[in-house]
């Protein structure tokens, strides 16, 4: 009857190394910045070092639980000090192709357009949403996390769908569309080409860029095609552009010479871009497994 506690007391190290893509996956779920998601699992690699494995009937789920509890107590935290934030604030993006390797293991429905609305949740409502929703966890275990009864975390969950749904943008998924969109928005912006970026940008589009305060970038959202066109064909002028994927998004890596900018993440709809995230700060390249190959 011992024989499970003490196979957990022998292994926990190879346990968690099996579950850190998940566990690094659900930090980042819940976060948004891949560094803060990673200090968050190793804080409960050291928690779980110091626990009482005979106590511990389901490692897992402990160790999911711990990490969901880490990342929330961040979360809470992050919150205030991104009411300051200089400018617009966006999710660290994560480069999922083309490396096979990411150290990150992200839930299909875990899009960068997901991540975006995300951020307009409290801190509860995203990890009900987030925990249950996109890693199926069960409502028990949910309310372990947040310190609440299992009706709460129902409800805050119903809350957070409901507003995702109202909030979610409606984006194409065919690839092929989107490479030749891409491919466009690319050369366009690169080449500060005006009336191009015109064709390719929908007449309602929206640009948000992020610079933290730490280099230059708009502070306010660029509204409609035109305005965006004339601030890219300013900014875009003279970069090479890399197609890319974003937290399985299409995307860009941004260069001027041998520099890295920025990265872009689109939202394609009808054959035009409707969205443009447009991360500069340079605290949030964590996730960009592909920057040196990109800029040589």
């Amino acid at each position: 009857m011992n024989e499970p506690n003490a196979h957990r007391a022998a292994e926990p190290a190879e346990v968690f190394e099996e579950l850190r893509p998940r566990l690094v996956g659900v930090a980042y779920g819940l976060l948004g910045t891949l560094a803060e998601a990673e200090d968050a699992v190793q804080d409960a690699w050291i928690r779980l070092q110091r626990a009482d494995l005979d106590a511990i009937e389901d490692l897992t789920g402990w160790l999911v639980t711990t990490t969901s509890r880490i990342a929330l107590d961040v979360l809470r935290s992050a919150r205030v000090r991104r009411e300051a934030y200089v400018g617009p604030w966006l999710p660290e993006p994560i480069e999922t192709a083309p490396d096979p390797a990411d150290t990150v293991t992200l839930a299909d429905s875990m899009s960068w357009a997901m991540l975006v609305v995300l951020e307009t949740l409290s801190p509860a409502e995203r990890a009900a949403f987030v925990l249950h929703d996109v890693f199926g966890l069960e409502f028990t275990e949910i309310g372990q996390a947040l310190g609440r009864n299992p009706a709460a975390c129902r409800k805050l969950a119903s809350r957070a769908r409901e507003h995702v749904r109202d909030r979610r943008p409606r984006y194409d998924v065919d690839p092929g569309d989107h490479r030749e969109v891409v491919e466009a928005f690319a050369a366009a912006a690169g080449s500060g080409d005006f009336e191009a970026l015109l064709r390719v940008l929908d007449p309602d589009a929206v640009l948000v860029s992020d610079g933290g305060g730490v280099v230059r970038a708009a502070r306010e959202p660029i509204h409609t095609g035109e305005k965006i066109a004339r601030f890219l064909a300013g900014v875009g002028s003279g970069s090479t552009m890399r197609p890319t994927v974003v937290s399985g998004n299409p995307g860009l890596l941004v260069f001027k010479g041998n520099d890295f900018q920025g990265v872009i993440a689109l939202g394609i709809r009808g054959g035009r871009v409707t969205t443009v995230d447009y991360v500069r700060n340079p605290n949030k390249f964590n996730g960009l497994r592909s920057i040196d190959a990109a800029g040589q």
